[in-house]
């Protein structure tokens, strides 16, 4: 089983960080990880979606732009990390998001529009922390609705931590709870 972790968390003590650690660990075997913040991505220029466009119609993905889309196509498993910040996730995993929508590719339209995935995994795995609440719709709906969409992806997990940051919040007591979340899935 190839698993890709998407690892959106930009702090090297990411309470995220700890528990996507914490499950990929429980997962083991091949583990490919994308760490978001070491890749500088960039929004979508004029130029590079006229360039992306011109390898679509002549069914080209040999250029390394791809290369994000074919890894998260091509994994059996997909766990992504990502904290919980102003209510939604990173803006880095927007841009990986943005990177990784490639029509005919992750997924194509069929002749009535209709959407055909064509992604491999089975399985997503969403972990976030937060210092306050969690809210699903604005994170984690997002990558849901994506993955229900587009993706084909199914079986959707969300393992959360929330209100960290609290004066009377015991973190040790919410990250073990979290934890014992994670042993419950594998």
């Amino acid at each position: 089983m190839k698993t890709l972790f998407v690892n959106a968390c930009t702090r090297k003590e990411s309470r995220t960080l700890e528990l996507s650690n914490y499950l990929l660990d429980k997962i083991g075997g091949n583990i490919e990880t994308i760490n978001l913040y070491d890749l500088d991505l960039k929004p979508f220029t004029e130029e590079m979606i006229n360039f992306r466009d011109k390898c679509i119609m002549e069914d080209n993905f040999d250029d390394s732009m791809f290369d994000l889309a074919k890894k998260f196509t091509n994994a059996d498993l997909i766990v992504i990390g990502a904290p919980t910040w102003d209510l939604s996730f990173p803006s880095v995993l927007k841009l990986f998001i943005e990177h990784i929508n490639v029509v005919e590719l992750t997924f194509q339209y069929g002749p009535w529009g209709d959407i055909i995935p064509k992604c491999s995994a089975d399985r997503l795995i969403y972990i976030t922390t937060a210092g306050g609440a969690v809210n699903e719709e604005q994170s984690f709906g997002y990558i849901k609705a994506l993955c229900n969409t587009f993706y084909g992806i199914k079986k959707l997990d969300l393992i959360k931590a929330e209100n960290l940051d609290f004066e009377n919040s015991n973190v040790e007591e919410i990250m073990s709870k979290t934890k014992e979340e994670i042993d419950k899935l594998f």
